[in-house]
């Protein structure tokens, strides 16, 4: 049975990283509280906190790749806070992952295995699912090229 950990994430199940990220979690026998946001939304203002609690920008935040960035006109930089919390509010999908929560920490994992670094212990041999190795079979985090 997974451990508890108190740490949530805001899961996109349709994004392999977001998918690799929570497989990560649970083979060091983690098991996160998942919200999947495009099925509930996260309000504007949780979404400013998490983006401004450890300073990173609402902008950090906003997903280009797969979304209506571009011709919502969110490239321009004269773009306010609240304009972004405001397209992240109507288009959930703006909002890039997986974003994790923890007590500590709020964190971007893109590259996934960033991840580890926040894991406490990790079981045996993690492969991702596009067959790269990111875990050996003693649980450390392998070096990539």
């Amino acid at each position: 049975m997974p451990e508890t950990f108190d740490v949530v994430i805001y899961h996109n199940p349709e994004c392999g990283t977001s998918r690799t990220t929570l497989a990560m979690f649970r083979n060091a026998g983690v098991e996160p509280h998942i919200i999947e946001y495009l099925k509930t939304p996260l309000h504007r203002a949780l979404v400013k906190q998490l983006a401004t609690r450890d300073g990173f920008t609402v902008r950090e935040v906003l997903r280009e790749k797969g979304t209506p960035y571009a011709e919502l006109g969110l490239a321009d930089s004269a773009q306010s806070d609240e304009r972004l919390l405001d397209a992240i509010e109507a288009h959930p999908i703006l909002m890039n992952r997986p974003l994790v929560a923890s007590p500590s920490s709020v964190r971007l994992f893109r590259p996934s295995e960033a991840v580890l670094d926040l894991l406490p212990v990790r079981r045996g041999e993690f492969v991702k699912e596009d067959g790269e190795r990111a875990v050996d079979e003693h649980g450390r985090r392998v070096a990539t090229a």
